[in-house]
Parts: C-alpha cells; sequence; structure tokens
C-alpha cells in the first residue's frame, strides 16, 4: 500500500500470514507496537517498511517487541524520538535496519546478536542525535556492507577494528564529534579491498593520513573540515595524485597536496624516474618535495631549482 495518502495508525501485523509489509510514502502518523499475543503474526513478518511518512513517537514503543525474525526494517524520514531499545540486540536474522532521518537520541546499543548477517545500518541525520562512542561489536561485524551514522554527536575514536569489515562497502561517519587518528586498517586488504566511500568531514581528526587510504581501489575518500591541516605532514602522495582512488576531496588543498610536488611526480613519470642512477626520495608518500634529490628550495618551499645532471633521465618532457 506504499505511495497513496492513507493516514491515521499504521498496524504491521496485519495478518498472520503477511511476510512483507510496504507502507511507505503514506501519512501515517503513528505505528502499532508489535503486540506479543499475535504470536503468528510476529513470527511470520520478515519486511517492514514505513519510511517517508509521518510518525511521531516513541522508537521504545515501535521497536519493543519487533517481531525476532525480522529481516528487513526500514522506518527513515519520520519524526521518531527517543533511544533505540535493548530489544535490538537480539534479532540473529536482521539484514538490513534503516531509520536514518528521525529524531533518534541517546547511546548506540550493543547489537551483538544482530550482527550475524547484518548488511546495512544506516542511523543518519537525525536532528538530535546519537551520542557516545560506536559500539565496539559494531566493528566485529564480517557481513556489514553499508553503516552510515552520519549527522550525529559520537565520540571517540576510529578503532583499527574497522580492519575486520572485510565486505565493507559504505562507512559513512560525517559530521559527528570524532577524533583522533585514522587507522591504517582503513586501507589494507580485508579492511578496505571493497570500501568504495570513506566519508569523514567535519569531524576533528588528527594526525598522519595513512597512505594506505590511497590504495583504495575507484573510492571516493572524503576528509574536509577535519585537523589534518594542523600537522607538519602532507597527505600522501597517491592519494593526493588520485592515481588509485576516484576522488580525494583535499586534493586541491594546497598545504596537504603541494601543487609543486604533484607536478614534480608527473616529471618523475615522464622522464623514467624508476631508470634513474639517484632518485633519492622522488616520490615518497609524505617526503617534501624539497628532499628529494636534486630539488633546491626556498625559505617558503619553493622550487627554485633542479639539479639532475648525469642520473640517467630518458623519455620525453612534453
Amino acid at each position: 500500500v506504499s505511495g497513496n495518502q492513507l493516514s491515521g495508525e499504521v498496524e504491521a501485523l496485519v495478518a498472520p500470514s503477511v511476510k512483507y509489509a510496504n507502507f511507505s510514502n503514506n501519512d501515517f502518523t503513528s505505528m502499532s507496537r508489535f503486540e506479543k499475543y499475535k504470536v503468528r503474526s510476529l513470527q511470520t513478518l520478515r519486511y517492514c517498511d514505513v519510511s517517508n511518512n509521518a510518525v511521531e513517537q516513541d522508537a521504545t514503543d515501535i521497536l519493543e517487541n519487533i517481531p525476532p525474525n525480522i529481516e528487513q526494517f526500514i522506518a527513515s524520514n519520520n519524526n521518531i524520538s527517543g533511544s533505540l531499545p535493548v530489544s535490538l540486540n537480539n534479532l540473529p536474522k536482521l539484514r538490513q535496519f534503516i531509520m536514518a532521518s528521525n529524531s533518534l537520541s541517546g547511546i548506540l546499543p550493543g547489537l551483538t546478536e544482530s550482527l550475524a548477517i547484518l548488511e546495512e545500518l544506516d542511523l543518519s541525520n537525525q536532528t538530535k542525535g546519537f551520542k557516545g562512542p560506536i559500539p565496539e561489536d559494531l566493528w566485529r561485524s564480517l557481513s556489514l556492507k553499508r553503516l552510515n551514522l552520519a549527522d550525529n554527536r559520537l565520540t571517540g575514536n576510529l578503532p583499527s577494528l574497522v580492519g575486520n569489515l572485510a565486505v565493507l562497502e559504505v562507512l559513512d561517519l560525517s559530521n559527528n564529534l570524532l577524533k583522533g587518528s585514522l587507522p591504517s586498517e582503513l586501507g589494507l586488504r580485508g579492511g578496505g579491498a571493497s570500501l568504495k566511500l570513506l566519508g569523514l568531514t567535519n569531524n576533528a581528526f588528527t594526525g598522519v593520513i595513512p597512505y594506505q587510504i590511497g590504495q583504495l581501489q575507484g573510492a571516493s575518500v572524503l576528509l574536509k573540515d577535519n585537523r589534518f591541516q594542523n600537522t607538519s605532514t602532507t597527505a600522501p602522495l597517491n592519494l593526493c595524485l588520485e592515481r588509485e582512488v576516484k576522488e580525494f576531496d583535499l586534493a586541491d588543498d594546497t598545504v596537504l597536496c603541494p601543487p609543486e610536488r604533484n607536478v614534480l611526480s608527473d616529471f618523475y613519470d615522464s622522464a623514467k624516474g624508476a631508470e634513474w642512477t639517484n632518485g633519492s626520495l622522488w616520490l615518497d608518500e609524505y617526503a617534501s618535495c624539497c628532499d628529494w634529490k636534486g630539488i633546491a628550495c626556498d625559505d617558503m618551499n619553493h622550487v627554485t631549482k633542479l639539479s639532475l645532471s648525469n642520473n640517467g633521465l630518458s623519455g620525453r618532457l612534453s
């Protein structure tokens, strides 16, 4: 019954044999609780979608007795408030849980028993916002493909355990209060082999950007509005050149990705730098181009001289 103008209260357990219930894109203002006495219906329902309505009630009222065999629950774009109940920690068949664009708040609950086959968790864009750290058990979900917790008030660090998410395709933690350094495991095989979107904009991350992130084949890497510019180290050269990633949103940042370093990298390739007699530090991921063999710079770290005589250069410079 999606895409109509139905209003009032929606009853997901409408009949004992219903497995698929789609009430999306209507004008419902509330949702009946999942009643325990409707035993058969509770055991049968697998898919429930109430997204894009006007549901305005507490999340606990809706989810307290959520069907134990539910596989997909979608309730995005409503005005559902409050915190998520602990009952979500006992859904072994759950594959997709989406409650983006609501008014949820509080601490994210542990979901240990509901992570066995979970593929997508989207709790992004909450007007009030979840706070506190991201539960550690999320980083142990081997089946997770899409994790979107953007636009909340989450705090803490991004742990090396992120490397456990071997099939993760989307990781969006933008617009939170996360801090600390980025773990190299974000770009290592097993932790980043399939990652296509790494969204960490507008947090408080610091330190050196791991060069492994530049090896995310075809990925969009979004790191703007953090505090990487406060360090004395540039971004990894391979990432700045976007040689393997699809997009790096700081590629035009002249502090993290100095333009002269990029130009000299192209020169190195054109002049067959791999065959040079001495190419010390050339194309090093972090070394200033002023420290590359044969490069001289002024006090502002601008290149003033290139001296590579008798060094085995060949190829074309055009």
